[in-house]
């Protein structure tokens, strides 16, 4: 027996689901600006190459 991937019946769905909020909702209270500009800064980068020398170096005290 084949069954749809995607139940049509709203009455078929789960409990817990028909509590959460639609996808609409979720994002209804952000303002859309249009189109954003990510730009990388020198604190990016600092915070990054921070991040690799403490992983870096926790893996090197790690192994000796």
């Amino acid at each position: 027996m084949r069954r749809a991937l995607v139940l049509t019946n709203e009455g078929r769905r789960h409990w817990l689901r028909t509590m959460l909020p639609t996808r609409r909702g979720l994002f209804a209270d952000l303002a859309n600006d249009g189109p954003q500009d990510w730009k990388l800064t020198a604190g990016d980068v600092r915070g990054a190459a921070t991040t690799y020398f403490a992983t870096f170096a926790a893996v090197l005290a790690f192994i000796a």
